[in-house]
């Protein structure tokens, strides 16, 4: 059996003796956590993706704020943490050390800030369609490195999906009636679409990065890890961002941006606001999909934003959906298709299995 298949199965294996909480989960309970993360992850990213662009439509300009408002909000994350009943196994079987923890946060918090930079260039350069589209090449990038740094096996399913992700981006890349936001010459098109495929490359890294550190060097399952992972790595790149913002000089900018807004002040730090919030709730949609399942199911969901942004887009900023842009998404579709019937496979075979070993027989399939 490959590693993307039912984790409810997967997460039985305790820990370092310490027994999941994930096993005490129903099939219904676990559902539903994957739906609401699911949830927090499209919402999120589509939501987020369109205040950017709205942000640099009326007029902002900033690219270091643009990657800060991506980590700003970690704060809020702090309610649901205090909210959450303590985890008494986390003091009676040290994972490891604090050193080594701090270690993973510090390279984890600077290697999002990184990311965060190359999307905003991306955004800044792209139209809010054609990024979300370029963005989809995140599951090829994790595939390759879930294999490797997961042990993440391939199918023929999953390679269809890479295969057919990877053409979706091309389609893209060699568009020649691209559609760049007003005022975004050629070569800065090419310069946002490197940088987002770049992006999408080192977000697809840091998935597994993330996913390795719960596995193997954390061994803590329980939700308010995934919190703490998410506050403290986003603490991280804000700190990251705010020095970028000063050492570049565009702290200078920032007034003038504001007074400058077309929609006014109060659009301005609303958008950024707004910006910062739903930043955070697909991250933490991101980080609960890697706890619950796997790096490479947390990429594919946000794939799914190719049938929610791209369309967002066209009503909110009347984006062009050439015949080029439309056949891109729909060879998307089929990549995310291929990977999610792959997952049913594998979660048919799995719950075969479970049912083998507690009776003895295997129903028919209905």
């Amino acid at each position: 059996m490959s590693d993307n298949q039912e984790p409810i199965l997967a997460k039985e294996e305790s820990v370092v003796g310490i027994p999941s909480p994930l096993l005490k989960l129903k099939s219904w309970q676990w559902w539903l956590l994957v739906s609401i993360n699911i949830f927090f992850l499209i919402g999120g990213q589509a939501a987020s993706v369109l205040l950017g662009r709205f942000y640099y439509d009326q007029g902002g300009n900033s690219k270091w704020m643009a990657t800060l408002v991506q980590t700003a909000a970690f704060p809020i994350l702090y309610i649901p943490l205090l909210l959450l009943p303590s985890d008494p196994s986390s003091s009676d079987h040290p994972s490891c050390s604090l050193k080594v923890i701090v270690l993973i946060y510090v390279l984890l918090g600077v290697i999002i800030a990184g990311d965060n930079m190359l999307y905003s260039v991306g955004l800044l350069y792209l139209s809010a369609s054609t990024y979300s589209l370029i963005c989809a090449t995140q599951l090829a990038f994790n595939a390759v490195f879930s294999y490797f740094i997961n042990s993440q096996k391939f199918t023929a399913l999953i390679l269809n999906s890479v295969v057919l992700l990877s053409f979706s981006a091309a389609l893209i890349g060699l568009n020649d009636d691209a559609d760049a936001p007003s005022g975004v010459s050629r070569s800065k098109y090419i310069i946002g679409f490197v940088c987002t495929l770049a992006a999408s490359a080192l977000y697809s890294l840091l998935l597994s990065l993330m996913q390795f550190s719960f596995e193997k060097i954390l061994k803590r399952e329980t939700f308010s890890v995934v919190l703490e992972m998410q506050i403290y790595t986003s603490s991280v790149a804000t700190c990251v961002s705010v020095i970028g913002l000063f050492a570049s000089g565009e702290w200078r900018t920032l007034h003038g941006e504001m007074e400058g807004y077309h929609k006014g002040q109060a659009s301005y730090v609303l958008t950024l606001v707004g910006t910062a919030v739903t930043w955070q709730v697909c991250s933490v949609g991101v980080v609960g999909l890697i706890f619950l399942v796997t790096s490479l199911f947390s990429n594919v969901i946000s794939t799914l934003s190719l049938t929610v942004t791209p369309l967002a887009a066209l009503v909110v900023f009347h984006d062009k959906m050439s015949g080029v842009k439309i056949m891109s998404m729909l060879i998307a579709i089929w990549g995310f298709t291929s990977y999610v019937y792959q997952n049913y496979i594998d979660d048919l075979k799995v719950r075969r299995a479970r049912q083998l070993a507690q009776t003895g027989r295997v129903d028919p399939p209905c």
